[in-house]
């Protein structure tokens, strides 16, 4: 069976050339081939230059130099992984949430050519994070990470309705790169809670913490057990999640998280923790869909 590609928008910025060069590593880690994506709307302006027999239009120019540039970047960063490429004519989010129905993952970068280099993340990357039904990985961060110097995947523990695809593919990649996992489920003690007589403040602390560690039981159990090789590193945090996982995403190479995707719904699907890792964190970010 042909195995799905690893998918990578390319628009011949330069986040766009950084997700190139992440996506060729991650190519190589998972034995997959690269496929590199750039849309293109040049046919609907200027294609008719081409029917009364003028010269190439220069939109229609560039989309080929940048593919051909982008897969050029790939070959010599890596000669071994198998690289194909495609000129789409719609909208970039629209032609990679296309093409993400038959992707192992799709890769983008954080900001697009011609968005303000003030913007913490693109609306490709948002819309692409927020839609896709495969996992898509937006790539930002420091040179350590993006080097995958730290040797850590970060994971961060969801609901257990969340979190099974997400832990699946996190205990993958930690597998392909043998570095160590770092699971961290946050947790709060809420200011009032609904009980007939109220418990002291540590004793309740310990109650949150310890149903913390018992959703790490849960969601952790058959995943350690089919990866018995990957070292796993279990924490409980207190403190609010997204906060807790962009603090320790500055010593990770990656950070996974799951989200909730809607049978039917029509939209943008990220919740909180999804999008302030994808505006914050120190290293890539993937966001692994669950249909619920």
């Amino acid at each position: 069976m042909t195995e799905l590609p690893l998918i990578v928008g390319v628009d011949g910025s330069d986040p766009g050339l950084t997700a190139v060069d992440w996506a060729v590593d991650e190519a190589a880690r998972l034995g997959l081939p690269l496929r590199l994506v750039h849309a293109s709307l040049w046919e609907r302006y200027e294609g008719a230059m081409m029917l009364r027999g003028q010269e190439r239009p220069s939109a229609q120019v560039l989309a080929e130099h940048i593919v051909a540039s982008a897969a050029e970047r790939a070959r010599r960063r890596n000669p071994d992984v198998k690289v194909s490429t495609a000129i789409l004519t719609t909208e970039p989010a629209d032609a990679l949430l296309h093409e993400g129905d038959n992707a192992a993952l799709l890769v983008t970068g954080s900001r697009g050519r011609g968005e303000l280099k003030g913007l913490l993340l693109g609306s490709v990357g948002l819309a692409v994070a927020a839609r896709a039904h495969c996992p898509v990985t937006v790539v930002r961060g420091d040179a350590a990470a993006l080097a995958g110097t730290h040797e850590r995947i970060l994971l961060g523990a969801g609901d257990a309705d969340t979190a099974g695809d997400a832990v699946r593919l996190a205990f993958r990649e930690a597998e392909a790169r043998a570095c160590t996992l770092d699971v961290v489920r946050a947790w709060r003690c809420p200011a009032h809670e609904s009980v007939d007589r109220p418990a002291p403040a540590d004793e309740r602390a310990r109650h949150h913490e310890e149903r913390a560690s018992a959703l790490l039981d849960e969601v952790l159990r058959e995943a350690t057990a089919e990866h018995p090789a990957v070292r796993v590193r279990r924490t409980t945090v207190e403190g609010p999640a997204a906060k807790v996982l962009v603090d320790r995403s500055a010593a990770a190479d990656l950070v996974i998280v799951g989200a909730r995707r809607r049978v039917g719904h029509v939209g943008l699907q990220l919740g909180r923790v999804s999008h302030t890792l994808l505006h914050h964190a120190r290293c890539p970010v993937t966001v692994v869909p669950q249909r619920v």
